[in-house]
């Protein structure tokens, strides 16, 4: 029997915003057929999911939190008491990126098969929050690698997962604000976590005869699991899974818009697969490789910020006042995600607001190479923090790329952000003590790899022209209406 509330269809007139033949599935006609009344509505509906949505922005920030935390603790005797010798540190932040990238694509694709996506992350989200809390009681380097590769193994289900979840509530000239709204989730955390990690390292050490680095991980273990509870009631599901917080009308317009926002493309949104389709279908595409290298290099040219309490103790300052540095930069460089991400769905263009953000930080590594000078090298960090913006709007632009069905999608964005994971992986080998504290040859492959990644999708952006010039002239050619474009 469906699960779709039982409305009078004589009621209805023809459903708005797409002609009646367009209608090939049985998902009711809503009750309003006026402009007025449906703007009205999906104002109401964007508002309560935006509320929800708003949520996610806070598992980011534990998810960040609890994948970053190593480098503050580094500051305060976790190297020491480890007994870690060489690499072994970037060893232990590589390994994480190791568990992400076997993970992200079983993930989003189980994910995708699921009718209670909230239950799923939230579950994922306590379990490395426990993990967390585990690795403040470690005593050997060993333990510590095997739960740092544990952690990554299970945090993959989140991030993939949260922007596939994303693209079933949004439009595409609405996911770039959204998505930038999450993915600030990372810049909050690099701001207040140093914060966090501040106080609690300054406050308590010694505490109980727990030493400070331990206390973070321990601190910050548990309010992970904490919000991971709340978060089984208020992550939305997907727009096909009833919702006690969406009226009936509602519900029908959440899933009304995705098919309105997909009917000029080659798939139904709602269209079921078989199997592992979706998965098949994204590997035997090329562009879902070429991005994914793409994102990879990319994702190398943003490594300083695993390492940016690192970068910041470069200026001589003690562990605390360090970390407190830490906090401007990644401020500034939130607040101006989200004017380039609206900016960026305003205006349709992804390909220069995804460079601009990646030029300002070049500069900034141009500056840090130039110089040891304490200032000159704290306003360098404020550059560097700009191209973290890149990321947001790359991420908006594979999901406009694959909008057109929903299972590839899913596998589409895990293969991309799995690949990229490699990037993390390398990069975590860029930033060795030895190099410090200049870092001069860091910047230097952090400047290649990022104008690696801006040729990669300049080709892209040429390729995706000439697609929207060749339907152009068919539908020209056959007296068709204007159909799918590609967003460059």
């Amino acid at each position: 029997m469906s699960d779709r509330p039982l409305l009078d269809a004589g009621n209805y007139s023809p459903r708005y915003g797409a002609s009646e033949s367009g209608n090939n599935n049985d998902t009711p006609i809503l009750p309003y057929s006026d402009e007025q009344s449906r703007a009205f509505k999906e104002k109401r509906l964007l508002r309560k999911l935006d509320l929800r949505v708003a949520f996610l922005v806070l598992i980011y920030i534990m998810n960040y939190m609890d994948r970053s935390n190593a480098a503050a603790a580094r500051l305060r005797g976790f190297e020491e008491d480890l007994d870690m010798k060489g690499n072994q540190f970037n060893t232990l932040i590589s390994i994480l990126y190791v568990g992400y990238v076997l993970m992200q694509a079983p993930s989003n694709t189980f994910l995708d098969r699921m009718k209670r996506p909230s239950l799923y992350l939230s579950s994922c989200m306590a379990i490395w929050g426990a993990i967390t809390l585990f690795t403040g009681t470690v005593q050997t380097y060993r333990a510590a690698l095997i739960l740092r590769f544990l952690l990554g193994f299970v945090e993959a289900a989140f991030f993939p997962g949260a922007v596939f979840l994303l693209s079933q509530w949004y439009k595409r000239n609405e996911l770039g604000l959204r998505t930038a709204l999450l993915t600030c989730g990372s810049s909050v955390s690099n701001a207040f976590s140093a914060l966090i990690a501040s106080g609690i390292l300054a406050g308590l050490d010694g505490i109980l005869g727990f030493t400070a680095w331990r206390w973070l991980f321990l601190v910050e273990g548990t309010l992970t699991i904490i919000v991971a509870v709340c978060a089984i009631w208020i992550l939305p599901d997907f727009p096909s899974t009833p919702s006690v917080w969406l009226s009936p009308d509602e519900q029908i317009l959440a899933k009304r818009r995705m098919e309105e926002d997909a009917a000029a493309g080659n798939e139904d949104q709602s269209k079921l697969v078989e199997g592992f389709s979706g998965l098949s279908e994204a590997i035997m595409d090329w562009r879902v490789w070429w991005l994914g290298v793409a994102l990879s290099f990319m994702v190398a040219s943003l490594s300083f910020g695993n390492f940016f309490p690192t970068l910041s103790a470069t200026m001589g300052y003690n562990a605390t006042i360090s970390l407190l540095l830490c906090a401007p930069p990644w401020i500034l460089g939130t607040a101006t995600s989200f004017f380039v991400a609206r900016h960026s769905d305003v205006t349709g263009d992804r390909f220069w607001h995804i460079t601009g953000p990646l030029l300002l930080g070049i500069v900034g590594f141009v500056i840090a190479m130039s110089t040891m000078n304490t200032a000159v090298r704290y306003l360098s960090l404020f550059f560097m923090t700009q191209s973290s913006v890149a990321y947001v709007i790359f991420l908006t632009w594979v999901l406009n790329t694959f909008s057109q069905s929903r299972s590839k999608r899913a596998a589409a964005i895990a293969l991309i952000n799995s690949m990229a994971t490699f990037g993390n992986i390398g990069a975590s080998y860029f930033w060795p003590s030895s190099w410090g504290p200049s870092y001069v040859n860091s910047y230097f492959i952090c400047i290649l790899t990022g104008a690696m990644s801006i040729a990669m999708r300049w080709a892209f952006r040429k390729h995706l022209s000439r697609c929207n010039g060749a339907a152009e002239a068919e539908e020209h050619a056959l007296g068709l209406p204007k159909g799918f474009r590609y967003l460059l």
